[in-house]
């Protein structure tokens, strides 16, 4: 246990320290190639900061552990949303573009709907079980590919603007992200496998492991990097980070596995771990949508939110 504790300890200091060099690379590689930072928020920081979610989904399928591997995914998509987006807005108050408003988010809504349909079998007299079929999981990745166009055609428009001086070269800004997303997916690892050892040490169970703790773990990446991204001021950075990588979460860490290695039947989902999945990305769309912007008091509700779903986990 003491181990244990040692090997935590240092996931986070390599997650934190990875975040802040991730940031700064990231940021600098924007200006480099001429793309605005909310297409590398989509996509590098959203891909890389989600690489520790797609490992364990890996992991889990092959063990067996398909709650593992849905909790995974419906755990980090509302933590990203309620909890790092919340802490972010009580930092400092994030303004949502109107491109971001009309496309990215309903998109990230339609994802996340589009899950809970193909999961809800029984609800829509499809079958006689719960469960995400191969199929789903093709379903699901075809969605991703609407988003790969979209983010193609956002980078032949970024690409028309004027962009700040870079603050690195494109090689050092290249080595920073490497090194960034080094330390971030062999933090989480750290954080994940010790907590999850933790955890069933202490007879917790499978759901209960995935929705907070494999959950939680494996979204510190995109957590530390939101936090960063605060105090830095890199507001576009962080709602791209959580958009990109809550779509990647669906489409790629259990749309990919699923259709290669075939369905799912999870045991243990309630119904009120998919109407918070679905409830937090339309809770963002509506604060996006009324004033453009998350407010300080708006994220403070969005974590209290958080703080109420993770209570009745343990209570139902």
């Amino acid at each position: 246990m003491i181990l244990n504790i040692l090997l935590l300890i240092i996931g986070f200091i390599l997650l934190i320290k990875g975040a802040d060099i991730f940031v700064d690379g990231a940021s600098s590689t924007a200006q480099n190639f001429k793309v605005s930072k909310m297409l590398i928020g989509l996509t590098i920081v959203a891909f890389g900061t989600s690489a520790p979610e797609f490992a364990v989904s890996i992991s889990a399928l092959a063990s067996g552990s398909t709650d593992m591997l849905l909790g995974n995914v419906i755990g980090s998509n509302i933590l990203n949303i309620l909890l790092i987006l919340g802490v972010a807005a009580i930092i400092c108050p994030i303004t949502i573009k109107d491109n971001t408003v009309k496309k990215e988010l309903p998109l990230t809504l339609l994802i996340s709907t589009l899950l809970v349909v193909l999961f809800l079998d029984i609800s829509l007299g499809n079958g006689s079980v719960n469960q995400i079929t191969r199929s789903d999981g093709i379903i699901i990745i075809l969605f991703f590919t609407i988003f790969l166009y979209y983010l193609i055609t956002l980078a032949k428009q970024g690409k028309k603007s004027k962009e700040e001086k870079p603050k690195f070269k494109l090689g050092k800004s290249l080595l920073f992200v490497l090194l960034g997303l080094g330390g971030i997916v062999l933090g989480s690892n750290l954080v994940v496998d010790n907590a999850s050892s933790i955890a069933t040490t202490l007879g917790i169970s499978e759901r209960v492991i995935a929705l907070t703790i494999i959950a939680l773990g494996t979204s510190l990446p995109e957590l530390v990097t939101t936090i960063v991204s605060a105090k830095k001021g890199e507001l576009d950075l962080i709602v791209g980070n959580v958009i990109g990588s809550n779509i990647f979460n669906i489409c790629v860490v259990l749309g990919i596995p699923v259709a290669i290695f075939g369905g799912i039947t999870p045991s243990s989902f309630q119904s009120m771990d998919l109407i918070v999945l679905v409830g937090s990305s339309l809770l963002l769309f509506i604060f996006a949508e009324t004033s453009k912007k998350i407010t300080k008091l708006e994220g403070a509700l969005m974590l209290i939110t958080f703080l109420i779903y993770y209570t009745l986990i343990f209570i139902v």
